[in-house]
């Protein structure tokens, strides 16, 4: 009953999640253009979890790479010296933050490259990000947050938790270059792009835009925005605006503007975790779910025989099995859903069933092979 009373919250609250939003939640502006950044760095200071430097099976690119990096400190060692189990080559990925200028930080995502078992407790050393291009934008370091670990024992046995290959650095990238169209054209439309294209939500902003921004306008402009598709509405700069500061002014008093977006009817269902989400816009045709069960109980309990002479040869001790098989058929359930149901009515409805969350996915999945689901199903 506990996980019926979890699944049955996620579904109830998801019926009050189509409030009023604002702007800046569901949309994002175009120019704030972000790079895409990778490198290749090393990471040190593990406890004999990093790649190995030995054997056929070893990662040779790390111990070439280690051996470059101290001979620019002036120091030199045979690659044949070296053991790598303390460090780990790595590839640094991550994003040029939104209208980011020289000095800002970003968190940075660190991923093994070679063999290693376990990045927890690593430090990255200073590591070159670079775009598609191969343009330098910055650098990154710092120390790794992994949130797992992964322990292998000599005997073989294993003790895991979570994915201890990845991790983050917080805040351990540094621009040192900006990225392009930092500034705002005010000639030119700021275009929204939303989070999830819908035509009925573009609709909504541009008429809430065009409606409270009228004043600030100064009425030379009639319509100030405009959708384009599901995805962009087009928002053009009043002629009150022309600086670069009004602009900001003018883009802030717009993101805080509020609308109630328009989301389709959904059903999501996690099978790896039983987990249940449906929309408050779903409904259901007119059907009946009926619910029971049926156990079977195999018994096998076993008889030995033996010869009358416990002690002679005369026969031998002879083990036979009686089966006994019962079968239990407990109480059906029937409950017959009205037509255009609500979430909060179908929640009732298998609550009374006594549902538990499997069987409120193999529901969900029948109702959606009958025609009653009138909603997306998307199982993940």
């Amino acid at each position: 009953m506990k996980a019926l009373t979890t699944f049955l919250a996620v579904l109830l609250f998801s019926t009050s999640l189509f409030a009023e939003v604002r702007l800046k939640d569901i949309t994002s502006i175009e120019n704030a253009k972000q790079e895409a950044l990778i490198g290749y760095g090393l990471v040190i200071g593990l406890s004999g979890t990093g790649d190995r430097s030995s054997g056929n099976r070893g990662a040779i690119f790390t111990v070439q790479t280690i051996s470059n990096m101290l001979e620019r400190f002036g120091i030199t060692v045979p690659k044949d010296y070296l053991r790598t189990r303390n460090v780990a080559a790595v590839i640094v990925t991550s994003s040029t933050p939104a209208y980011g200028r020289v000095g800002s930080q970003f968190d940075v995502t660190v991923s093994s490259l070679g063999d290693a078992t376990s990045l927890e407790g690593g430090v990255l050393l200073m590591t070159p990000l670079r775009g598609i291009d191969g343009t330098y934008f910055g650098l990154a370091q710092g120390s790794l947050s992994v949130g797992g670990y992964n322990v292998e024992t000599e005997s073989g046995e294993k003790l895991k938790k979570n994915h201890a290959l990845v991790g983050r650095v917080p805040n351990g990238g540094v621009l040192d270059k900006a990225a392009a169209n930092t500034g705002f054209q005010l000639d030119q439309p700021v275009r929204l792009l939303l989070s999830e294209p819908d035509f009925g939500t573009a609709s909504k902003i541009a008429e809430k835009i065009n409606t409270d921004l009228a004043a600030i306008a100064g009425n030379t402009i009639t319509t100030l925005a405009r959708p384009l598709n599901a995805g962009v509405v087009e928002v053009s700069f009043p002629s009150t605006v022309s600086t670069q500061d009004q602009a900001v002014f003018f883009i802030a008093d717009m993101e805080i503007l509020t609308v109630q977006p328009d989301v389709d009817a959904r059903v999501v269902i996690n099978e790896r975790t039983g987990t249940v989400v449906a929309g408050g816009n779903v409904r259901i045709n007119e059907i009946m779910i009926s619910h029971g069960s049926l156990t079977i109980h195999i018994k096998r309990t076993p008889i030995i025989s033996q010869p009358v002479a416990a002690f002679s040869n005369a026969g031998q001790t002879v083990v036979e099995y009686i089966t006994e098989t019962k079968a239990f058929e407990g109480e059906v359930n029937n409950a017959v859903i009205k037509e255009t149901t609500s979430v909060s009515d179908l929640a009732a409805a298998l609550n009374e069933l006594g549902m538990r969350p499997r069987d409120v996915i193999s529901i969900f999945q029948a109702l959606k092979q009958a025609g009653a689901l009138n909603a997306r199903l998307i199982i993940i």
